[in-house]
């Protein structure tokens, strides 16, 4: 049986509405107002389409928000009337998500509009200043399952709107080249030689419409070779721009001197066809970062006790000697003394532990946990700025310093570049010994005809087409020189929690006496109804209790929950709490006692990804590997039977550890991939030659990283990895076949009798050829890859 609203499964019969069963009160209440509001063609359009509701938000969570100064720095447009804010929902999935979110004035009187962007996860919305509040709009989103993630980052300042100018620069291109190509058929077919009034005309309009093309769609490409050349380095860029400046003065002599029509469409095709290819290459996934750091990962405020209230604090204003009240399922902003409650804090994604660790009073607690269990109270012992965990990140061995790697496709231009020159020179002399009038037709025409723009086109198509491929397969990379970084591999490092593990699934055992289905049933109904992470595994792993009435239930922070289930008194916990001998092994037990009788203990382990083996499998044929981990060793047999004995293995390594690592192994020439998932791998993923970042949803946070992968997809990371080594070879192949075409028009060039039909004729059949050869060859390398 599972639930009406999120599809999980229900581990009681009682939560129900009329004929639909719920797994939790969270989801029965999302129904509930969305039945009441005419809202439930939310379910139809897709088969449960609803997120989790077991953790409820608090109350008062997002009462900073009445702060106006953080209100301020959150919303983009305020007037008398109307407040405009665009909020990020991580939960955003599906067909049904966006009807819901787009329907919001329907729950909220107060909103007039809210608008969806599904590809970043965001929606803008707008509400009467005098009906509704920041605060009342982020409760409404929280009711219905979409709690909006507002963190530490969404203080600093916005990020920049999308830069479009290529996009105009190209339209620009496209529309000049069009008319240039339409206008110059007069000049290719030798008409109108009887109307020289018209043909001039033309040829000035040509004129006019190559100047924008010269002064604003080809900027990029003067922008990049000049910053080339103040390094003393000659780019792929230098060439072409010169291309595009001689093939420009070449032809406005020729219509000046009216000696003939120049060649106008070549470079303004030129232009165009390369920009499409950056435009291309450069696509990016805004809806991801890849620049996440700490801040992106902390909230913007927490709750500080004041005279006995909790007044809710952005983090920058909290100091030493303040008292935070941290609610279950929030994270500690700032190093502290429990002075309060009892701790259970998942450290998971700060040090690597898969289990959360008990503290007790008067112990310390550090930044980035996220408590467990109830609610605790710690004195901040150090601002958030002076936390471990940020000193740890703002060290400046965790900041990534820029690649010294240049591109295989700047080599090969700077030596055609060099062999060009060379032509021209030789060309030059041998014309100014024989005949010094076809000299300066002969080498502007070697420039116009022999520029490195195939070697370009065919470099940002296959690398753009490559990116879509990727993209579509859920591997995304941060750029295309990405795609370059991924073939010199030699060494994979892995993280093991998050990474080789999943997080929401646990290998559970039983050993202890037998237990009959019965009993089997009451400790199912006892654990179900506890918010631990373990009882809730336990309870998933056992099965719904059905017709169990439990009373007397008591849950123990850090020890343990009893009750009493169909008349028997049952306890889960620790070897203390149950009454059994205590275990040395590392590895984690929840014992099980019957009317105080001691019957065994359910071990949990971690689970595997399922990909994992197929992965190893693959990886094992071409590269070394380490595994690093920030757990105990509970794990190193599984770990050793799963990669084999060549396999290094190292646990308790914290955050600095794996980064020295990963600089020893660059020390002996290793090329290192990392492949991690949590804050506790930023170091390491910032100084590998390749840092991918595993992700169970790429909206979700995911640490500073070259990609990021979804989890689902480890096991096809091999083939991303041929793919993008077939990369090369395909720039070659295409670089080789536009040799052909640069031959062919040399050999009219050096003669000085180029004419405009020869080049427009070979250079757009150029450009043609390199693009289906680029994405024919990659698209048909995917489809064998089966991507």
């Amino acid at each position: 049986m599972s639930c009406f609203h999120c599809g999980e499964a229900c581990l009681t019969e009682k939560i129900r509405i009329e004929e639909k069963h719920f797994c939790c009160d969270g989801c029965k209440m999302v129904y509930s107002i969305l039945n009441q509001h005419d809202l439930c063609d939310y379910y139809s359009l897709n088969e449960k389409p609803g997120i989790n509701q077991r953790i409820r938000v608090r109350k008062d969570k997002f009462a900073f928000l009445d702060d106006q100064k953080i209100e301020a720095r959150l919303i983009s447009f305020r007037d008398e009337n109307q407040i405009h804010v665009t909020f990020y929902l991580p939960q955003m999935h599906c067909s049904s998500c966006l009807y819901l979110l787009e329907n919001l004035h329907r729950l909220e009187d107060g909103v007039l509009s809210s608008k969806v962007n599904f590809t970043r996860k965001e929606v803008e919305i707008v509400f009467q200043t005098k009906r509704s509040s920041l605060r009342k709009v982020a409760e409404i989103l929280t009711s219905i399952g979409y709690e909006p993630y507002i963190s530490l980052n969404d203080l600093k300042d916005k990020r920049p709107a999308i830069d479009r100018s290529m996009v105009y620069q190209l339209g620009l291109a496209g529309f000049c080249f069009g008319n240039i190509m339409l206008m110059s058929f007069p000049e290719y077919l030798g008409i109108d030689k009887s109307e020289e009034g018209l043909r001039g005309m033309f040829r000035w309009a040509n004129f006019a419409l190559a100047i924008p093309v010269l002064l604003y769609s080809a900027l990029p490409f003067y922008e990049s070779s000049w910053k080339s050349l103040k390094h003393k380095f000659l780019n792929i860029d230098a060439p072409i721009a010169l291309a595009i400046i001689v093939t420009f003065i070449r032809s406005a002599w020729e219509v000046l001197s009216g000696h003939g029509g120049g060649y106008f469409d070549s470079m303004t095709g030129i232009v165009f066809f390369m920009l499409a290819g950056r435009i291309l290459q450069d696509k990016t996934y805004r809806q991801l970062s890849f620049e996440r750091d700490y801040t992106s990962y902390f909230p913007i405020a927490v709750s500080v006790l004041k005279d006995g209230h909790e007044v809710p604090t952005t983090l920058p204003e909290i100091k030493a000697g303040d008292t935070l009240v941290i609610h279950n399922e929030e994270l500690i902003p700032a190093d502290g003394i429990l002075t309060r409650g009892k701790a259970f804090v998942d450290y998971s994604f700060v040090t690597g532990e898969s289990m959360p660790v008990l503290k007790e009073m008067g112990e310390i607690v550090y930044a980035g946990g996220k408590q467990t269990e109830g609610n605790i109270e710690v004195l901040v012992v150090k601002e958030v700025a002076q936390s471990y965990l940020t000193k740890l990140w703002n060290r400046e061995e965790f900041k990534k310093h820029e690649s010294k790697r240049v591109s295989f496709v700047h080599l090969l231009s700077r030596y055609f570049t060099y062999i060009v020159l060379t032509i021209a020179l030789f060309t030059g002399i041998y014309w100014q010994i024989n005949d010094p009038s076809r000299l300066w037709p002969a080498v502007t025409a070697i420039f116009i005809i022999a520029c490195p723009c195939a070697l370009l086109l065919s470099n940002t198509f296959t690398n753009g087409n490559i990116l879509r491929i990727l993209g579509r397969n859920h591997f995304y990379l941060r750029n295309a020189e990405t795609i370059e970084g991924l073939a010199p591999i030699t060494h994979v490092v892995f993280d093991k929690t998050g990474t080789l593990t999943s997080t929401d699934q646990q290998d559970i055992n039983y050993q202890g006496k037998l237990l009959n289905q019965v009993q089997l049933q009451q400790i199912s109904a006892l654990a179900a109804n506890s918010g631990h992470p373990l009882s809730r595994a336990l309870a998933r792993e056992l099965g719904v209790a059905r017709g169990m009435e439990i009373s007397s239930f008591r849950e123990t922070t850090g020890k343990g929950i009893e009750g009493f289930v169909k008349g028997d008194h049952l306890k889960l916990g620790s070897a203390v709490f149950t009454g059994a001998i205590p275990s040395d092994s590392h590895e984690t037990m929840v014992y099980v006692s019957i009317n105080d009788e001691v019957y065994g203990y359910f071990r949990f382990s971690n689970h595997y990804r399922e990909a994992i083996p197929g992965l190893i499998r693959e990886l094992k044929k071409d590269y070394r590997m380490t595994v690093l981990s920030g757990d105990n060793e509970s794990e190193k047999e599984n770990l050793r039977k799963l990669l084999g004995d060549k396999t290094q293995l190292f646990f308790h390594q914290k955050p600095e550890d794996k980064l020295q690592h990963i600089r020893n192994l660059q020390l002996r020439g290793e090329r290192v991939m990392m492949i991690g998932d949590g804050l506790n791998d930023a170091g390491a993923l910032r100084q590998s030659d390749m840092g991918i970042a595993v992700s169970e949803q790429t909206n979700n946070f995911t640490p500073s990283s070259d990609a990021i992968i979804e989890a689902r997809e480890l096991a096809r990371l091999p083939k991303f990895i041929r793919l993008c080594r077939a990369n090369r070879k395909i720039v070659i192949a295409s670089f080789i076949l536009s040799i052909v075409y640069n031959i062919i028009g040399l050999f009219f060039a050096v003669q000085g009798t180029l004419s405009p039909l020869i080049a427009a004729i070979l250079m757009p059949s150029s450009s043609l050829s390199i693009l289906l050869l680029t994405f024919g060859s990659s698209t048909l390398l995917a489809k064998r890859m089966k991507l």
